[in-house]
């Protein structure tokens, strides 16, 4: 069964919409290892909200932090300090889909990041969205991805930016999974088509 984590450039690049589309092309599962506010929204919420399918159990996340910063910022506010061995993938059947927080190196606490929760058998997604400063960003994530030996791919979540595109995937050599383009509004049945579009893409992965 596939285990991919889901990482972005970046905060507010579209995880969560990936994430949502992936998780519904396989019908897989969903965990939140570590959510950072937003408890009663959250990314969790979110994607239960995006589904359609009835195969998908959203598993709870091993740390749900009050204040929506980073990982381990909040943790220090409610008084907690983020261990990793607590955070156990949880045991399913099912296609996984693992949705980080923030970008790879957000620090979860004074010696670890997000990349530490990264096992060595997840495919890695990793979602660009095109502003001042995403090729670099995008060229920084890849790269150490690559160098820790990770299978990664990329999703562009935008509108087309042929300059900055051509450039990541020519430098990286990354294979691009798709693009969400901007919608007016993301509903179940938005996420549904996306994930009918991908589907062919993931199952190669």
């Amino acid at each position: 069964m596939k285990r991919i984590f889901v990482t972005g450039i970046s905060t507010e690049v579209g995880k969560t919409l990936a994430a949502a589309i992936i998780t519904e092309a396989l019908e897989a599962d969903y965990w939140k290892p570590v959510q950072a506010g937003d408890l009663n929204d959250s990314d969790s919420h979110k994607i239960a909200s995006l589904i359609s399918n009835t195969k998908t159990k959203i598993h709870q996340n091993s740390y749900a932090l009050n204040t929506p910063m980073s990982p381990h910022a909040a943790a220090e506010i409610d008084g907690i300090s983020i261990n990793t061995d607590q955070i156990v993938e949880p045991r399913t059947n099912n296609h996984l889909v693992i949705e980080g927080a923030g970008g790879i190196l957000v620090p979860i606490n004074n010696t670890e990041t997000i990349a530490d929760i990264i096992q060595p058998t997840y495919k890695v997604v990793v979602v660009s969205r095109h502003y001042l400063g995403s090729i670099n960003h995008s060229l920084l994530t890849i790269d150490y991805l690559q160098k820790s030996g990770f299978d990664v791919s990329i999703i562009f979540n935008g509108e087309p930016h042929q300059s900055t595109e051509s450039i990541i995937l020519k430098k990286t050599g990354v294979p691009s999974l798709g693009r969400i383009f901007n919608e007016a509004a993301f509903t179940k049945e938005v996420i549904k088509r996306y994930a009918a579009e991908f589907r062919s893409s993931l199952t190669s992965l």
